[in-house]
């Protein structure tokens, strides 16, 4: 019997467990995936910790995953074995809820997310519909795909999908697992890139990075800093603060807009007044499909861009998923099973 490792929580709050388990046969419209590296993202503690609803015990989390095919279902005549691929948040659609009807996968009212609808990339090998595959293209390994399934197509389709044109001022909210990320992004676009953090210690990284401006919110006011510069046709919040996104919106530029991908269940402060007078708008991003992956991947392997990664083997697991949730990883945790 051919066997396969896997990374599970067997109850609410649990620690992992390295266990066997056979190895599945991908079914029609699906493909297993040899596992090379899986990205530790802080969502997955919602599913680990049971506080996302429909959770089934035992957890395989996982969705930022990187690797090959190896064997193939049938219907799957785009894939074969071999193909580099990439998983991510989206990992699948329904295809008749209204949205998908639509076109609108990512807010597929079923969207399967791997490690809640079927087991993750905390494993050696793992199964997924073809609806859910990005290629990941040569030159990017594995190790620094993975995160660009999540924390990296929300980033750069956050600013994609935003109003910003090339020159104008965008601000990444946050120089973190995903703002070190978001100011790569935006410079590589062509915005004029401010990078806004706690403390001067971030500003040597934020400028290697490519921010054009820094600054200290400890220091400064961010909004008043903002308008000094012009004003931000764009602000991405990547930090999961309310009250410092808040901060930053009387620093928009007329019909500029806060971009909400940075994840808390505080609210917002903001008032009618201060969105009117300008204009102004504060909106939510999801994720991005599996092609907006793809071409996240893509972007990043042609403008050099990259994740900073902590790697670990997927026997740490316990050691580097604390990692993750301490944030003392810089900047994202990567499990290799290879």
């Amino acid at each position: 019997m051919s066997v396969m490792r896997v990374a599970q929580v067997a109850e609410p709050g649990g620690k992992f467990e390295i266990v066997e388990r056979e190895l599945p046969e991908p079914g029609p419209g699906h493909v297993r995936i040899a596992v090379e590296a899986s990205g530790i993202c802080h969502s997955d503690a919602m599913f680990v910790q049971a506080s996302f609803p429909g959770i089934t015990f035992p957890v395989v989390a996982g969705h930022e995953v990187a690797g090959r095919i190896d064997a193939v279902g049938e219907g799957t005549s785009d894939w074969k074995a071999g193909d580099r691929v990439g998983v991510g948040w989206f990992g699948g659609q329904c295809g008749h809820c209204p949205p998908c009807r639509q076109g609108d996968f990512v807010s597929c009212v079923n969207l399967k997310v791997p490690g809640l609808s079927y087991d993750g990339g905390y494993a050696t090998h793992m199964v997924a519909p073809v609806e859910a595959l990005a290629r990941i293209p040569e030159g990017l390994d594995a190790a620094d795909a993975a995160p660009l399934g999540c924390a990296g197509v929300t980033t750069f389709m956050g600013l994609r999908n935003s109003p910003a044109r090339a020159g104008d001022l965008v601000a990444i909210l946050g120089v973190g697992g995903l703002g070190h990320l978001g100011v790569q992004y935006a410079a590589k676009m062509g915005f004029e890139t401010v990078a806004i953090a706690r403390g001067q210690d971030k500003e040597p990284l934020a400028r290697r990075l490519g921010a054009d401006h820094y600054i200290d919110s400890t220091a400064a006011d961010p909004a008043r800093a903002l308008k000094d510069l012009g004003g931000a046709k764009v602000v991405l919040a990547t930090a999961a603060n309310s009250d410092a996104m808040a901060a930053t919106i009387d620093g928009l530029a007329p019909r500029g807009r806060l971009v909400v991908i940075g994840v808390t269940d505080q609210p917002i402060k903001v008032t009618p007044l201060q969105l009117i007078t300008g204009s102004q708008s504060v909106a939510g991003h999801a994720s991005g499909t599996a092609r907006d992956v793809e071409e996240t991947m893509a972007f990043s392997a042609h403008a050099g861009i990259r994740p900073m990664v902590e790697a670990a083997p997927l026997d740490e697991i316990n050691t580097a998923f604390a990692r993750m949730l301490s944030g003392a990883a810089r900047f994202r945790m990567v499990l290799r099973t290879t």
